[in-house]
């Protein structure tokens, strides 16, 4: 297994696309590629309908797969907010990939019958596929269908993100095979001689202590350890440092922790999610995401410190574990408030990621949202760093 990246800045999009693969070839040593993954920014979207043609032209009949972006991520850089393509290209011997599109109105019910399931992507639960997934940010509810690849491929990995490059519905590309789509979803299941490894950087750490959610009413918070929420806010304001007032103000999230049984909470227990209102009357908080009875809560924070911080953390305790079985190739699916938005410098964490696990060529994609793994459930998170690191499952 081989992958390698590429990348250009050329305005026109034909020649950013030669020039982008003939540096993605390069590193495959002139070899052909099974597997094309191209991310282009949105300033081309006058000419996305030939980019399949285009990659066609320079890669021959690799599968392709990918979408348009406001940023691209390859060949080690991350480039934001200006005409880009992104072209990583992977040889995978004894893999097969599976590629399909999807609309909104064919996804069944997460608790539809297996075989359902299995048609509706091509594959089955004993071939234990991994999931690479784009979808368009407007039309497509993709936790329902998240819930249900959970279901029925208990054993698989799932990455991926929401498509960025569009302001309306329509306008989205996602690309799968030869064609272009302007909604749904698209996706590649890959079976064979293939592993992937996910990881989740959420970016936050938490304040406070754990509390339980003693009063709730699906995702209004009512009660903390039978006190207001606003009433636990406001002692807790008082309580922390000057630094944790300034976010607190602006950059407040929820962690639900996803095993409540635990006797102590570290990183990587919480799924980090918004909180959306309060009722000053009540005292209640809104959270973006429905609530359990004797769920266990963390208020957490953000800034670009605790961000590098908890990737930092994430991508050591991963490469001091798996230096001796480096990844072949890595995709990266990193929320839009991140790069230089959060930094305030470019490619912070392809840095990060290089300086950890070494020269693995990563292309990817600044997302709307970013599809990952917390505590072996799959979830649309905001705000992260996305990895998808593959292996060969032998050698």
């Amino acid at each position: 297994m081989r992958w390698a990246s590429g990348l250009s800045e050329h305005r026109n999009l034909d020649l950013a696309v030669d020039e982008a693969a003939a540096a993605a070839l390069e590193g495959l040593g002139g070899a052909a590629a099974d597997l094309a993954i191209a991310f282009v920014g949105r300033e081309h979207a006058a000419s996305f309908e030939r980019l399949t043609a285009a990659i066609s032209r320079q890669l021959g009949t690799c599968t392709l797969f990918g979408c348009c972006a406001d940023g691209v991520i390859g060949a080690g850089r991350e480039v934001e907010h200006q005409p880009s393509v992104s072209i990583t290209v992977a040889q995978l011997p004894d893999v097969s990939v599976t590629p399909f599109h999807l609309e909104q109105a064919a996804i069944p019910a997460p608790q539809s019958p297996d075989d359902v399931w299995q048609k509706l992507v091509g594959v089955r639960p004993d071939q234990e596929p991994q999931f690479l997934l784009i979808g368009d940010p407007f039309g497509f509810d993709v936790e329902p269908f998240l819930l249900g690849l959970d279901r029925v491929f208990p054993g698989s990995n799932i990455a991926g993100g929401l498509a960025s490059g569009a302001d309306k519905p329509g306008n989205s590309a996602l690309f799968v095979g030869d064609r272009r789509y302007q909604s749904g979803l698209v996706g590649l299941a890959l079976t064979g001689n293939i592993r992937m490894q996910t990881l989740v950087a959420q970016g936050c750490r938490p304040i406070g202590e754990p509390m339980f959610v003693t009063a709730t009413e699906q995702n209004l918070l009512r009660r903390l350890d039978g006190r207001e929420p606003l009433e636990v806010l406001k002692s807790l304001f008082d309580r922390v440092d000057e630094r944790d007032q300034e976010l607190m103000q602006h950059s407040l999230f929820m962690g639900i922790a996803m095993n409540s049984g635990r006797q102590s909470y570290g990183h990587g227990d919480f799924l980090i999610r918004n909180i959306v209102g309060a009722d000053q009357e009540s005292g209640a908080l809104a959270i973006g995401a429905a609530l359990e009875p004797n769920a266990v809560v963390q208020f957490h924070v953000r800034d670009a410190r605790t961000s590098a911080e908890d990737l930092e953390s994430l991508l050591e305790n991963v490469s001091s574990r798996e230096l001796r079985d480096p990844p072949a190739g890595s995709l990266l699916f990193s929320c839009l408030g991140r790069g230089r938005h959060l930094y305030g410098e470019p490619d912070h964490d392809t840095k990060a990621f290089q300086r950890h696990m070494g020269p693995v060529p990563v292309g990817g994609f600044f997302c709307n949202g970013e599809i990952g793994p917390v505590h072996g459930s799959t979830f649309l998170h905001g705000y992260t760093s996305a990895f998808a690191l593959f292996r060969a499952q032998r050698s």
